[in-house]
């Protein structure tokens, strides 16, 4: 009885033709759904060149880039929290893990190029004492 309900299982997730993934970079998180289609690519509800600059374009873009899969698959991503840059670098790593998600044997050429590892530089506190998180008041001798 186990067996066949794993096996339906595996049968019904072969054939869903969308990805969902998580990317995140230091407060932004976007959340990437991934199908098959003719290469639209939708960030909160606008097109891709609405959204980001073509900088933040171009970064968005590197995982399809490398895999060449710029015209093959239609993607929607729902950003929030940080700037601008590090959501384009959330969204390229929802992008990134989606694909692997969609297809095992992209994780190689993916994981060459670090885009399946989550940058986890973030912002560093304010300590008691200092003006920002390292920088001192100024000194006076006298």
């Amino acid at each position: 009885m186990v067996k066949t309900v794993k096996t339906a299982l595996k049968s019904v997730k072969e054939k869903k033709e969308e990805n969902r993934a998580v990317g995140r970079r230091k407060m932004a998180t976007a959340r990437v759904r991934l199908d098959k289609g003719e290469g639209k690519i939708i960030v909160n509800g606008k097109e891709l060149k609405q959204y980001f600059t073509l900088s933040e374009q171009e970064i968005v873009l590197v995982p399809l880039k490398i895999l060449g899969k710029e015209k093959d698959l239609n993607i929607s991503a729902k950003v929030n929290g940080g700037g601008k840059n590090g959501q384009a670098k959330a969204v390229q790593h929802g992008i990134a893990r989606a694909l692997v998600k969609w297809n095992i044997d992209f994780k190689k050429s993916l994981k060459v190029a670090g885009l399946l590892t989550r940058d986890p530089r973030i912002k560093e506190r304010k300590k008691p004492g200092l003006k920002k998180a390292r920088r001192a008041p100024q000194w006076s001798k006298r």
